[in-house]
């Protein structure tokens, strides 16, 4: 392939072209696996090429961290080859983690139902969800400012507030009638209404708090892709 500004030859399809500086892809989409990644290359929704990235999982657990990791750097590295605007994921959460955290782009879960190229090109043809560019202290308001949990509560409100599409974290009142555990601190969002909007469930010992999330999404459908997304991350902070 050669870039589409001044001909260069391009080393793979899509490739950000290093003579005049010019992209050639606007999109990568990643079918994760645990041991193999498809990564497929999109400018608008032409498919400009796809690439097969392999790893051998590592059965010990120091082994496995680190041959994840280089799993998750291979992927990045295919990923910045494009300096796309940018990339959706599907599939096996561990490495999609691991590559998310090596790249620094717009980056968006999907559930594909096994057709993740088609799931994204239909997808890209909707309204996107608005972005809030406040920082998650600024996110937080309503009369109830105690949080359950602790340092945990916290940082599980800020996970929360700093996803770009929530608008809004409305602390609710604490409910300290629930049937104790000796799980520490869990969070979890619930299903999205009919606004787009959902509820972060904060447990506790045997107190549980509420609390209200006005998101972006304008329906079921994008509440639920913002919910998944911020359960997601609370996966990743060791809290869902």
């Amino acid at each position: 392939m050669e870039c589409r500004r001044c001909a260069s030859p391009l080393d793979r399809p899509g490739d950000y072209c290093l003579v005049c500086h010019t992209a050639n892809a606007d999109t990568v989409v990643l079918d994760l696996d645990r041991d193999r990644a498809t990564v497929t290359i999109l400018d608008d929704d032409d498919v400009l090429g796809e690439t097969t990235v392999t790893t051998r999982p590592e059965d010990g657990d120091e082994e496995e961290v680190v041959e994840l990791r280089n799993f998750g750097g291979k992927i990045a590295d295919e990923v910045r080859r494009k300096r796309p605007d940018e990339v959706y994921a599907t599939g096996n959460r561990e490495v999609l983690r691991s590559a998310r955290a090596q790249l620094h782009y717009d980056f968006y879960r999907i559930n594909s139902d096994g057709r993740p190229v088609e799931a994204v090109i239909e997808r890209r043809g909707e309204r996107a969800l608005d972005v809030v560019d406040l920082a998650p202290e600024e996110k937080l308001g309503g009369s109830h400012t105690t949080l359950i949990g602790g340092r945990d509560g916290r940082r599980a409100i800020q996970t929360v507030a700093g996803h770009p599409h929530v608008k809004k974290v409305i602390p609710g009142p604490i409910d300290a009638g629930g049937v104790g555990s000796q799980s520490g601190l869990r969070a979890k969002v619930t299903r999205a209404d009919t606004n787009g909007n959902v509820r972060l469930l904060l447990r506790d010992g045997s107190s549980v708090q509420e609390n209200r999330i006005v998101t972006t999404a304008r329906d079921i459908d994008g509440g639920e892709f913002v919910r998944e997304d911020l359960n997601d991350a609370l996966d990743e902070e060791g809290l869902y």
